[in-house]
């Protein structure tokens, strides 16, 4: 059976970059990993094993590290940027470059000593940007990942259908906890004079999502993940459409009758924060008239 070279690519993946910039006595840290993915005019080199068109993987690593230092790194996406256009525009075999990059938080550590060079890791989210570019048109999806919330009130979960498997009671008052995976996408083509501040987006969203998971007196999760992205492209004009993945981490109140104990919500109350199964929601919320381009799969961005 004859057979034909479908779509591909090549690339260096997960280049941890660290750059340090010092201000006099007080610094500041980005911390990336940088993967890059090339596609375009290969097909000889899986035909015929010809590397012409070929640019090095070794050589995509060298210029995420040469452009962290000549061009710094103001923000995941200014750069990924800059990668994706060096790339296209200089082969003209490569005729798309994908730029992932996820960011890693460091939060500096007040000490009485002189200077502010101490940091520790932050246990928050990671930071996540992915850059399209295939010479002509861009795509921009920033998000974030391991958000972990929690409201202790304020969420039920009751009249639901139920058939003869049922067993789950009707909740009036629970807690409701998830690990927010999101991603939105730019309205943004290659023109500087309409390019947002990607670091003052970034820190707008996260706060929007959040007090829109704390405001929302939830009946659903699926509820609270509309307020969220609703929320987000409300107020956020840069974004089109915004993608959640919400694991429903589960806390159950613990039956404590056998040891002569009521457990109740009323005080002290005791769960247990099963870790699996769980229920996982995910859903996409558009602007009014565009339509959806994230993939449902979030772990393919």
């Amino acid at each position: 059976m004859p057979t034909f070279l479908g779509p591909n690519q090549y690339g260096k993946a997960e280049n941890r970059v660290v750059r340090i910039t010092r201000d006099g006595a007080t610094h500041h840290i980005r911390d990336l990993n940088v993967s890059v993915s090339l596609s375009g005019d290969m097909d000889e080199v899986h035909y015929s094993g010809s590397n012409a068109n070929v640019l090095p993987t070794d050589t995509t690593k060298n210029t995420v590290y040469a452009f962290a230092k000549e061009h710094g790194i103001d923000s995941p996406e200014q750069f990924g940027i800059h990668l994706a256009r060096h790339f296209v525009a200089g082969q003209d075999a490569i005729h798309r470059a994908r730029i992932r990059i996820e960011e890693y938080t460091w939060e500096r550590i007040e000490h009485s000593g002189e200077g502010a060079h101490s940091f520790v890791r932050k246990g928050q989210e990671t930071r996540l940007t992915q850059v399209t570019h295939d010479g002509s048109s861009w795509e921009v999806v920033s998000g974030l990942r391991d958000l972990t919330v929690m409201n202790s009130t304020d969420s039920e979960f009751r009249g639901y259908v139920k058939d003869k498997y049922t067993t789950l009671p009707e909740a009036h008052d629970r807690v409701l906890a998830t690990d927010v995976s999101a991603r939105w996408r730019f309205r943004w083509s290659d023109d500087a004079e309409d390019a947002p501040d990607w670091e003052e987006s970034y820190v707008q969203v996260k706060g929007h999502l959040l007090r829109a998971f704390a405001e929302t007196y939830s009946r659903s999760l699926q509820q609270t993940l509309y307020a969220m992205g609703a929320r987000i492209i409300d107020h956020r004009d840069e974004i089109d459409e915004v993608r959640f993945s919400l694991p429903n981490k589960h806390h159950f109140l613990v039956d404590l009758a056998p040891f002569g104990l009521e457990n109740d919500t009323a005080d002290g109350a005791v769960y247990f924060a099963a870790d699996r199964p769980y229920g996982l929601i995910e859903a996409t919320v558009l602007r009014d008239g565009r339509e959806a381009k994230i993939p449902a799969d979030l772990t393919n961005l």
